[in-house]
């Protein structure tokens, strides 16, 4: 199949795919004229270059991933990497999941204020300031102040 219709077939771009080639992730055939012909199952192929990037993993590791991955054999070094991969992944989330919660606590601050407004909160973290604590009930707060119109 021409580039054109495997775009559209796995929902990517034909830049995409270029890219996917210059980084050995595809490997077309070409024609006499030049042009790209793709294998029926190039499908499925992009479809999961797709899932690991959507997991973190960047091209490098992709390009080594994909042969393991067809020999169903991934070996200790290439495991370790993405074990590796995995811990900065978690780390990362942590940490994303840290700024949700200081976002919790502006949020809550702005739709209900503190009865001591002189004061500046010196944390943003619920843990080094027990003022902060979220609230009691779980939920998150929508960011609309409480008596204002609906627009």
């Amino acid at each position: 199949m021409r580039i054109g219709e495997l775009a559209d077939r796995a929902g990517v771009s034909t830049r995409a795919l270029r890219y996917y080639e210059e980084q050995s992730l595809l490997d077309p055939r070409r024609t006499s004229g030049g042009q790209r012909r793709y294998p029926e199952a190039a499908v499925d192929r992009v479809k999961l270059i797709q899932e690991l990037y959507a997991a973190g993993l960047g091209s490098r590791l992709i390009a080594a991933l994909l042969p393991a991955i067809d020999a169903h054999s991934v070996g200790p070094e290439l495991l370790d990497r993405l074990i590796h991969e995995r811990d900065r992944i978690e780390a990362r989330t942590a940490e994303l999941q840290a700024a949700g919660r200081r976002l919790d606590v502006l949020i809550g601050l702005a739709t209900h204020p503190h009865p001591d407004t002189a004061s500046c909160p010196t944390s943003l973290d619920p843990d080094l300031d027990p003022d902060l604590a979220p609230d009691p009930s779980g939920a998150r707060h929508s960011g609309r102040k409480k008596n204002l119109p609906s627009v």
